[in-house]
């Protein structure tokens, strides 16, 4: 619970997070060897703060660049380092923010991102990363080490950057937690549809990150854009882990606190001028969703109007199928199906399994049961996830029937 803000804290005295990491390991391991015989502290936090510290800033003084290093983070670094106590709160949330940023880095690739925030921030074990994205632990490591590195080698400044760097870096951060949430949400491949603990993971960050930054708008979008997809969690899949559709889903169980806190960071979203961002546009949709007693009750041409409004701030053709989807609700699946039969040459979509699916979904909509049946198969086979081929090929059969 204390690793990201004990790195944090040491990752702004040595400016180095593979370091940092390996001296918070090394005030742990003093902690279980002390603790048996003083006892647990009464703030051990602090105490593995304050310890921590003291290993940096001692392996400071023995590095020969300690004059550059002292002149660098100033005279008050020597004199916090033997305050028992962790700084201030909101010093402590600084740091944790500059770690954020630092394990974001755009110089990193974005699975090597990913893994380095779970690793720092999160606090996950490399296996538990492997597991999660079902790569092997060695390839996991590879990726942390590296990472650490290139953060190395690019001399990349242990702060919370300001300006066009900070947009720029911003939106590096959100889109390493959106990915660990899609991932969590709907998993690529494997034999599970749902890995709750990567969802679990990327809400604490996106709460995390909310409350360090109150003011951006697309923090807040973000939040309330999982806090509203992590809602409906206990209805996506039935007793047997099998995908169940929207269509189809137990609103009852959706969960409604979850719910609550996505509308209410909307609503900051809105406040901070953040309504038309890229995240707050699609917590609109998934509010549209929330506020609907029964699929049939959805609005859906406000959904289409809101994915209008996205293909304009952040175009891209799984947006343009998305908003089909709506406009085939709103309007009917020829209308749908002409604007996903315009996406058909798209690269980006090419071996994208939604693609095909929404396509056999249009079909079987408008009676032409043939074409649904195949187009259900090939979106199966393009499919790497065991629980959606096995529905698709489900929906393949009823169309043949």
């Amino acid at each position: 619970m204390e690793s990201a803000r004990i790195i944090a804290t040491v990752a702004r005295i040595v400016r180095d997070v593979g370091i940092a990491e390996e001296i918070a390991q090394d005030a742990l391991v003093a902690a279980l060897e002390q603790w048996p015989a003083s006892g647990v502290p009464d703030r051990p936090g602090a105490w593995l703060t304050a310890t921590a510290k003291h290993r940096a800033v001692d392996l400071v003084r023995r590095r020969e660049t300690y004059a550059r290093k002292l002149a660098e983070a100033g005279r008050e670094l020597v004199e916090e380092s033997h305050d028992p106590e962790p700084s201030g709160p909101g010093d402590i949330d600084d740091d944790v923010l500059r770690l954020v940023f630092t394990a974001c880095h755009p110089v990193l690739s974005a699975e090597a991102r990913a893994a380095l925030t779970l690793r720092l921030v999160g606090g996950l074990r490399t296996d538990e990363i492997a597991r999660a994205f079902l790569v092997p632990e060695a390839t996991v490591a590879q990726r942390i080490v590296r990472a650490k590195r290139t953060l190395a080698r690019a001399g990349v400044a242990f702060e919370v950057p300001y300006g066009e760097d900070r947009a720029a870096r911003l939106g590096s951060v959100l889109e390493v937690i959106y990915l660990i949430f899609n991932e969590g949400y709907a998993a690529t491949a494997g034999d599970d549809l749902l890995r709750p603990a990567l969802c679990e993971d990327a809400l604490r960050l996106a709460r995390q990150l909310a409350a360090l930054m109150p003011k951006e708008g697309e923090v807040h979008g973000l939040a309330a854009l999982l806090e509203i997809q992590a809602s409906r969690t206990p209805a996506r899949t039935g007793p047997d882990g099998a995908p169940v559709l929207l269509a189809d889903q137990n609103r009852r169980r959706w969960n409604r606190l979850l719910i609550r806190r996505g509308f209410a960071a909307l609503e900051r979203a809105v406040e901070a001028g953040g309504a038309n961002g890229p995240y707050a546009l699609q917590a609109a949709v998934a509010a549209c969703h929330a506020r609907a007693a029964t699929y049939e009750d959805t609005d859906w041409r406000t959904i289409a109007a809101l994915y209008g409004r996205l293909a304009v701030v952040a175009p891209s053709p799984v947006v343009e199928l998305n908003r089909a989807v709506a406009v085939s609700m709103a309007d009917g699946p020829e209308a749908g199906l002409a604007l996903v039969d315009a996406l058909a040459a798209a690269p980006a979509l090419s071996g994208y399994h939604l693609l095909p699916s929404v396509r056999g979904d249009l079909l079987a909509r408008l009676g032409r049961t043939a074409e649904a049946r195949a187009e259900f198969e090939r979106a199966a086979t393009l499919t790497r996830n065991e629980r959606e081929r096995a529905l698709l090929r489900e929906r393949a059969a009823r169309a043949g029937q």
